[in-house]
């Protein structure tokens, strides 16, 4: 940064550390300029809360909170709003931050994901002026939300087409490869993802959650016909139909 004439803002500089499973806990600092800055468990990156653990249970904590406080206030004024419009103002604040970066709790457990599908069953709640504990699925069919573990699931399956295709970024596309059996079979024309080759047991959390494991995973359960669209919009419309009759129909 000093080369090219960049100033780093130390009061704004977090360390953060992420240690292997058997790695010994160190207590770590650098200094920079004469100042130090100590290693923190936790720090926010373009909206994202990472944790030193990768658990992102504080990114859903302040997603969650940041939520209920829009919902609130949508709710005071609920009685002046038509069904319509309330859904078009819950999509635009509450329903956006849901989406935001969701790929990132991909493969978490469905009680770590909880306190966001709660969210979403108040917001389609509220949408329809109704009480607390009335039944969402049909308020979630009728808005036509996925559910937010399908959500999750959308977005890396559509980042996988774009990488599959070759019309994504570089990045991803070097993460995942085509599946070429070593003799010629019929899943060869399937439009498969070749599964990564590691040794489950000595894998670490993030490995197994890593967009080179999940994408070919979930790439390879999809129906070949959805897997064979020729354009991301199709793909997306079929993908959405194909999510919208396992969790909802």
């Amino acid at each position: 940064m000093s080369s090219h004439h960049l100033k780093l803002n130390l009061d704004k500089t977090e360390l953060l550390f992420m240690p292997y499973k058997t790695s010994p806990l160190l207590d770590l600092s650098i200094s920079v300029d004469g100042t130090m800055v100590t290693a923190s468990r936790s720090a926010r990156n373009l909206g994202v809360v990472l944790h030193n653990q990768l658990d992102f249970k504080e990114h859903i904590r302040a997603t969650a909170r940041s939520c209920r406080f829009l919902l609130y206030n949508i709710r005071r004024i609920r009685p002046y709003l038509t069904t319509y419009s309330a859904q078009l103002l819950v999509q635009t604040m509450v329903t956006s931050r849901l989406d935001y970066c969701n790929s990132v709790l991909a493969s978490l457990p469905a009680c770590a994901i909880l306190p966001l599908q709660l969210v979403q069953n108040v917001a389609a709640r509220l949408v329809f002026n109704l009480p607390k504990f009335s039944h969402v699925t049909p308020l979630l069919r009728s808005l036509h939300w996925l559910p937010v573990v399908a959500r999750i699931r959308f977005k890396v399956l559509t980042l996988a087409y774009t990488a599959a295709k070759r019309s994504g970024p570089s990045y991803l596309q070097d993460l995942i490869q085509h599946y070429a059996p070593a003799r010629p079979l019929r899943s060869a024309a399937a439009g498969g993802l070749a599964l990564p080759s590691f040794r489950v047991k000595g894998s670490c959390l993030s490995q197994l959650r890593s967009f080179s494991t999940l994408a070919p995973q979930w790439w390879n359960e999809l129906p070949t016909l959805l897997r064979s669209a020729e354009t991301l919009s199709v793909f997306r419309r079929g993908l959405k139909t194909h999510f919208f009759r396992l969790h909802l129909d």
